[in-house]
């Protein structure tokens, strides 16, 4: 058994850790005689309620999964560090770039997005990259994708989009007609569609795959200068994607191959990296721009703003306890330093409210005081009592504020920037903005000849499956896009209906 890996010898080398078991006992520390019987009245006889043994192991077994993520709900772990490699001081003023060869640890969270916790990991989806940086001055959430941009502009319809992922709820089944009824009626999400059916839908595991923060953000310096950045971080062992057959076939025989090869790699001391870049746009440009630069639809042309290297971070230490630190981990746009603000990117701010709301849901309101949550800075605020508070509760501070008693206060440094807005107030619709004109770049400049017909192959062997009504309206989006694009789409749908192999319509 010498050729085991890592993930497989974990039980051994934990015994081999361990001069001798160490004592059981309850959840209260109370040391258990027997551990295999329950106390009965003689041999054959019922059991009783006094036996509080049994009745502690199965009062929190009854409770010891908390419910799974709407969204990213089957992932993977690890932890290491963020290094300053170059100096950005003259854009932002976090403490986390304040000098070249700075350390910040962090925790990252790869994912699948429309998957239940038990599905596999070489599905074609989209791909969660969280990361979590314990700055100085508290928690930095950088919670990503690993494409630059997303489906939707408009926070509204992320719920129903969501949806369209799931399962049908009458057939608890996926469901063509779902997704490209929503896709085709939603013409922003073309862009994003193409990056999912090219061969980057399915990566390589996790090691293999860029992440980025996707957004617009701001980043303001120390003279309170304010400009907009996006965040990426390139995978320093490069792009790697499986396959379509491949992909299927470990479904099949491997459905946990990206945690695996993760948790493999780190435990064998072969350590992923990657570098972090920005790009930054001016306030005069974004306002000039011929686009809205705060659309998640669409990408910063690196011609226009180009890369500019920040520093590398690398996984070094694989998660000991999966449920301790990668299903309880909580990330949240929100948590933004000092130096980093948010922009008016409509998505962005609907992120703001959304995640910390479905971790008070998920795993409580004091979530932040988890281990893996906590912030390696000073924690002082205001917040009280709740299920699961356990640091202390702020032992004798005032729990109202102001006050006169030496309770947490407030600091203006630690304003954010002031910017104008004006506008009137409205619900304002942004299905008609430029929804193609990016899509034809990428069809035309980026795909190889060979990558263009298995583009085509996986959206046609996917759309085949809805109806008629439904491919000619997918078809079209794609035509605008580019007309070779749709065309060869919509002659391969032809011939799955020839050959029988796609509905028609009702």
């Amino acid at each position: 058994m010498a050729n085991r890996t890592k993930a497989q010898r974990q039980l051994e080398e934990f015994s081999q850790q361990q001069s001798k078991p160490s004592e059981m006992t309850t959840s209260e520390g109370i040391p258990v005689d027997d551990k295999l019987n329950v106390i009965t009245v003689g041999a054959r006889g019922p059991l009783l309620m006094q036996d509080h043994v049994f009745i502690d192991e199965m009062a929190h077994f009854d409770r010891e999964r908390v419910p799974e993520r709407v969204v990213h709900a089957k992932g993977a772990g690890a932890f290491g560090y963020f290094e300053v490699t170059h100096d950005i001081t003259r854009y932002c003023k976090a403490k986390v770039f304040e000098k070249v060869g700075k350390r910040t640890p962090l925790a990252v969270r790869f994912s699948t997005v429309g998957g239940e916790s038990g599905s596999a990991d070489t599905v074609r989806d989209p791909r969660g990259f969280a990361v979590k940086l314990y700055t100085d001055d508290g928690i930095w959430d950088l919670v990503g994708n690993n494409t630059p941009i997303f489906f939707i502009r408009d926070p509204m319809l992320f719920p129903n989009f969501i949806h369209t992922q799931k399962r049908n709820p009458v057939t608890h089944l996926k469901d063509a007609d779902m997704f490209w009824d929503f896709i085709s009626l939603r013409p922003e999400t073309t862009h994003q569609v193409s990056f999912l059916f090219s061969d980057r839908g399915i990566p390589d595991g996790y090691r293999h795959m860029n992440g980025y923060g996707s957004h617009t953000f701001k980043m303001v310096n120390a003279k309170g200068s304010p400009i907009y950045c996006k965040f990426h971080y390139k995978t320093d062992l490069g792009i790697k994607n499986l396959p379509v057959d491949r992909a299927a076939q470990l479904a099949g025989s491997d459905p946990d191959y990206g945690i695996r090869d993760l948790y493999n790699a780190i435990a064998e001391g072969r350590f992923p990296s990657w570098t972090l870049y920005i790009q930054v746009m001016t306030f005069e440009q974004a306002e000039h721009f011929p686009f809205n630069p705060f659309d998640l639809t669409k990408i910063w042309p690196h011609s226009d703003f180009p890369l500019i290297p920040v520093g590398k971070f690398v996984l070094d230490r694989n998660p000991t306890n999966y449920f301790a630190e990668v299903e309880q981990i909580g990330f949240s746009p929100a948590n933004m330093v000092p130096g980093i603000e948010p922009s008016p990117d409509k998505m962005l701010q609907g992120r703001l409210f959304s995640y910390d709301d479905t971790h008070r849901h998920r795993i409580g309101p004091n979530f932040s005081q988890l281990l893996v949550n906590q912030s390696k800075s000073h924690v002082a605020n205001y917040q009280r009592d709740g299920p699961m508070c356990y640091d202390g509760n702020q032992h004798g501070a005032p729990n109202y504020y102001p006050n006169s008693f030496s309770g947490p206060q407030d600091n203006r440094k630690y304003a954010q920037s002031r910017y104008s807005v004006s506008g009137d107030v409205a619900r304002y619709n942004s299905a008609d903005e430029d929804n193609f004109t990016q899509v034809g770049d990428y069809w035309r400049k980026v795909l190889s000849e060979k990558e263009k017909q298995r583009l085509v192959e996986n959206i046609a062997g996917h759309l085949k499956d809805a109806l008629e009504f439904i491919q000619r309206r997918a078809v079209s989006n794609f035509s605008q896009a580019d007309p070779e694009y749709g065309r060869r789409i919509s002659e391969l749908l032809e011939e799955y209906r020839r050959e029988g192999k796609a509905p028609s319509s009702l």
